[in-house]
């Protein structure tokens, strides 16, 4: 792309056409979100690890009721969660679309001898295994995914449970995605950010499809020495709390908890994300 691709734009990006996920798979970005997911500086990649150790806690204690359990974790990342949750005696599979993250988890629990597993691949299309305790997805990943995806997904991970196990999600509201659609254009540059290593001027663009009930975001990537475009897109999926109810019932769930937040966090007060329970 050109400076003039980024006039001539269209307007209103179509849902998960125009826009669908930024490049998790792609090496230099995975390898840039790392660097983002390590950081104790803010909560944007990961969250910094006080947040993560007292989430643990309370799925260990909350969930698990303290019991040894085997774990999937969907969209694990660097395995912040599963190498905690190991330490205190579970077993741990984690999957990851980002070879940056799976490289780091797998070092990780080598060097500290954790009971921990990790596989890169995409949850939409590999293969869970059965007999887990737990499946997990947190920090909003659900939303990132497609409808007719997100239940694919959903009914893999009912699949994959033991008789008397528990899927906990940690899904954004509606109201937080409509938020991110209507914010304001934005730009900001960098020396080196998430999307390239070199100099740049990062636009950022977002919209809100009452119709689709998503946000569309648009970030233009300018190289400072070339002039040169690049642009990355992703679609986010509002639903309301009924939906996520009817999404898990119609996946077999029976016993579906909705709360107000994953563990006692700032969560509560930011609103942004909920949690739910389902067995």
């Amino acid at each position: 792309m050109q400076i003039a691709d980024i006039v001539t734009r269209s307007r209103e990006p179509g849902p998960w056409v125009d826009a669908d996920k930024i490049p998790w798979h792609e090496p230099g970005f995975s390898r840039r979100m790392l660097r983002e997911h390590l950081s104790q500086e803010h909560d944007l990649a990961s969250r910094r690890f006080v947040v993560v150790d007292a989430h643990v806690r309370w799925i260990h204690h909350r969930v698990l009721r303290d019991t040894s359990a085997r774990i999937l974790d969907l969209g694990c990342g660097p395995g912040f969660y599963t190498s905690r949750l190991a330490k205190l005696k579970h077993s741990c599979v984690g999957i990851d679309c980002s070879p940056a993250s799976i490289e780091y988890a797998t070092r990780q629990a080598a060097e500290q001898r954790l009971d921990c597993t990790y596989v890169h691949g995409d949850m939409r299309t590999i293969d869970f295994g059965t007999g887990f305790d737990l499946v997990m997805m947190v920090f909003g990943e659900l939303n990132v995914f497609r409808p007719s995806d997100a239940r694919t997904i959903i009914a893999k991970a009912r699949r994959a449970l033991a008789p008397d196990g528990v899927l906990l999600l940690e899904p954004h509201r509606f109201s937080a995605i409509e938020q991110v659609g209507r914010q304001n254009r934005s730009w900001h540059t960098e020396e080196s950010g998430l999307f390239s290593d070199t100099p740049h001027l990062w636009l950022e663009e977002s919209f809100w499809n009452s119709e689709s009930r998503t946000a569309v975001q648009w970030f233009f990537v300018i190289d400072a020495s070339t002039g040169n475009v690049t642009r990355h897109g992703q679609t986010i999926q509002a639903y309301t709390d009924e939906e996520y109810h009817s999404l898990l019932a119609d996946c077999g769930f029976k016993s579906i908890e909705l709360l107000p937040s994953l563990g006692t966090t700032e969560d509560v007060g930011r609103r942004h994300l909920m949690a739910i329970v389902a067995r």
